[in-house]
């Protein structure tokens, strides 16, 4: 309740100046106390964290897995700013409609709207139009964000349902101007044709068509405001496509004169289809004008969500910490269908997905590690819905996904890592989709010769570094091997448990082929030549275009399906002193590290997700007390409760996803082996409420120093691992120190 009252204070501070704004506050203290019988875990969500260094995350509004991402705009390009919004920045130049939470890659920024009043602030291109405002005045949480915008007196409040957003703006005067500007765009992202029409005096709908890291996307939207505009002047932008300078409607000013409230509530539904279906959503969703009571909606949302993992002391920080990693886990994939089921496939035909629901922006390698495995216990009910996504991909795209977005294949990074997703959710039981169909999807995907070198993969047993095709131009050759090694295995252990022995065959010996890039003379994966011989003058310490963003100490341990196998290549001996050197082994001062080698620990980069399973390799060597030690500096070192809380980019959900599964006090080394790896739990107790009605609690006493043993529901557990079905069936998982 501490951080509600806090921006009630706030609002208090800044805004009541009239009995309409004190009846205001009495409704948000009504919310607070009545709204939800349960913890507030929306306002224990700090949306803040990571927006500043490397996290590359939004603050803005959205409902769990939502369509819409409704958040400012600082309004100038950079890597910073590839989530719209940079920390240091002072600025803001629009609220737009959809954002990427922590990539690499900057697109999106559909759909932003500007409120100004006259005169407006504005500065050269590409900032242009735009107000400064400080974090003083600024607030969110879980679902809702607030900011002053200090050039014109305005406050902004944004919230969402799954396809709306919806803006509160408070003007200082009745008379107000709101800005939409369709031409705007940042980073990757540029507009190729956009358009606005007037359905009535309240009401406005359009399109925009962009091309960046998404080719080829189309959003549609349709607009209400709660107040009659006065006055409209449209301003015609150029854009370029296909090479050629075009004119368009990208641009209006919409002019107001409000009430003596001074407010003006704006709800804008996004489609991927068609005007039709912008329509369609902004009336099952979106009916009203009341900004309250989908701020509520939004929040009771995210409560019951949120409490499906209830943590137990710590200090409120830590509490923060965790419940804001929750949140980020929740914010991708996103939902991609309109409320009838239809949607843009990758085919640029509309489709209808019946009885589930299509989702796009699936950063798959990163989330495959944790992520999705994370949600097969916190977000189970969606799990056959994204298996089935990528299915009627594969049928619209000939291949599983790689890295989409808005229908469109981006392409990026390497592995065909939806395979390990599909595969851990039938290996634990969900039978939402065609198993059949699934396991097809997964050979052909594995089998496409021509993509990224697999047909060079299949033949050598790796791919050389020193052949080169269209699809496998950015290299990461060795990095390749490993992983294709790895969703080979996947595809072995899923066609294994329908009774296919002759594709497990096949795909067991493939997923051995990580050994064919081990080198005993330099005892480290290495990159090898179309005819077998390793890279000359290797240097391990050295990043290079054959593995993918980090070196050789990083995917030294890309074997999450065969730990044992790597022991026994290296020699147990061998193994553990790497092991160990990897987190010792320090780099030079002068080291030019790459932007994503952050968070180091040693050679350890937990900024980049190929070291994110190592820590928990010590239960391998016998050393678990390395392990737990390493596991809990991560944890109290590289997330915090601060703007510049996250080491590295978020990338989806798979940072968050780390941190939620090692504060439990387990891990999933390998993401598809139903079995976790036992590491430290970061809380005395938590509870998680899983969707068959059990609860699974963790107990932990608070000294991790001294001898431990770990009890599941009384019996000592002798290894270092518990399974999902030990989870599933539900019980107490005790962590006692003696």
């Amino acid at each position: 309740m501490g951080q509600n009252l806090s921006h009630v204070f706030y609002y208090i501070r800044t805004k009541i100046t009239t009995m309409k704004n004190i009846l205001k506050i009495l409704f948000l203290l009504i919310i607070i106390s009545c709204g939800n019988d349960t913890t507030d875990y929306a306002a224990l969500v700090n949306p803040l964290i990571g927006t500043d260094y490397k996290g590359n995350v939004y603050p803005g509004a959205q409902v769990p897995f939502g369509m819409v991402q409704l958040s400012p705009d600082n309004g100038l390009p950079g890597w910073d700013r590839i989530a719209g919004y940079f920390y240091p920045d002072s600025t803001i130049a629009g609220f737009s409609h959809t954002h990427l939470s922590g990539t690499g890659a900057g697109d999106l920024y559909d759909i932003n709207f500007m409120p100004v009043t006259t005169p407006v602030k504005k500065a050269d291109a590409p900032l242009g139009i735009h107000s400064l405002f400080s974090h003083e005045k600024e607030y969110c949480e879980a679902g809702y964000y607030s900011v002053h915008l200090n050039s014109y007196d305005i406050d902004v409040e944004l919230t969402a349902t799954e396809r709306c957003g919806i803006q509160r703006y408070t003007y200082p005067q009745k008379e107000a101007t709101v800005i939409l500007n369709l031409e705007k765009a940042m980073n990757w992202d540029a507009t190729t044709d956009c358009h606005i029409s007037i359905v009535d005096s309240c009401t406005i709908e359009g399109y925009r068509f962009s091309n960046g890291w998404a080719r080829g996307q189309e959003v549609f939207f349709r607009t209400r405001f709660s107040h009659p505009f006065s006055k409209v002047t449209f301003e015609n932008a150029s854009v370029i496509a296909g090479g050629n300078e075009k004119r368009v409607r990208g641009k209006a000013f919409f002019e107001f004169n409000l009430d003596k409230d001074k407010e003006l509530t704006i709800v804008t539904a996004l489609s991927g289809t068609s005007l039709d279906g912008a329509k369609k959503n902004l009336v099952t969703e979106a009916p009203h004008n009341n900004f309250d009571i989908y701020r509520k909606n939004a929040k009771d949302m995210w409560n019951r969500i949120l409490g499906r993992i209830e943590v137990y002391g710590g200090t409120h920080e830590q509490q923060v910490c965790f419940y804001t990693a929750l949140y980020r886990t929740m914010l991708a994939p996103t939902l991609y269908c309109d409320v009838d089921g239809t949607y843009r496939g990758a085919d640029k035909k509309n489709h209808t997905a019946n009885g589930w629901k299509n989702y796009s922006t699936f950063s798959l390698w990163d989330t495959f590690r944790a992520a999705h495995p994370l949600y097969t216990l916190t977000a189970s009910e969606r799990v056959n819905d994204m298996i089935n996504s990528f299915l009627a991909f594969y049928n619209e795209h000939g291949r599983l996904p790689v890295w989409n977005m808005w229908g469109s294949e981006t392409d990026m990074m390497i592995g065909y890592h939806s395979v390990p997703v599909i595969a851990d959710a039938y290996l634990k039981g969900f039978t939402g989709f065609d198993a059949e169909k699934a396991l097809s999807a997964c050979v052909a995907t594995a089998n496409d010769d021509n993509y990224r070198g697999i047909g060079l993969y299949k033949k050598n047993g790796f791919v050389p570094y020193n052949v080169t095709d269209p699809y496998n131009a950015d290299n990461w050759a060795m990095s390749r091997t490993l992983e294709y090694a790895f969703d080979d295995y996947c595809i072995a252990l899923m066609a294994e448990k329908m009774g296919k022995n002759e594709i497990a065959t096949e795909f067991y010996a493939r997923s051995q082929n990580y050994k064919n890039q081990y080198n005993p003379g330099s005892t480290f994966m290495q990159p090898r030549d179309s005819e077998g011989k390793f890279q000359p003058l290797f240097n391990p310490d050295e990043y290079t275009p054959h593995i993918c963003e980090s070196n050789a100490w990083h995917y030294m341990w890309s074997v999450q399906h065969d730990i044992e196998g790597l022991i026994t290549l290296m020699g147990k001996e061998r193994f553990a002193q790497k092991l160990d050197s990897m987190f010792t082994y320090t780099p030079a001062k002068n080291a030019d590290l790459p932007i994503f080698s952050t968070g180091m620990i040693g050679q350890y980069a937990h900024g980049n997700e190929p070291s994110h399973h190592v820590a928990y390799l010590f239960n391998k060597t016998g050393e678990v007390q390395k392990t737990r030690n390493y596991v809990m500096q991560i944890m109290s070192e590289l997330y915090r409760n601060a703007p510049d809380g996250i080491c590295g980019n978020e990338d989806c959900g798979q940072m968050s996803a780390w941190y939620i599964f090692s504060a439990m006090g387990f891990y999933p080394v390998n993401p598809v082996g139903g079995e976790y790896e036992l590491g430290v739990p970061l809380f005395p107790k938590i509870k998680l409420n899983l969707d068959n009605g059990k609860t699974f609690t963790i107990e932990s006493q608070k000294n991790y120093n001294g001898k431990t043993s770990i009890e599941l529901d009384g019996v000592i557990i002798e290894g270092t691992t518990i399974s999902h079905d030990d989870i599933i069936e539900g019980g107490i998982l005790h962590f006692r120190t003696e």
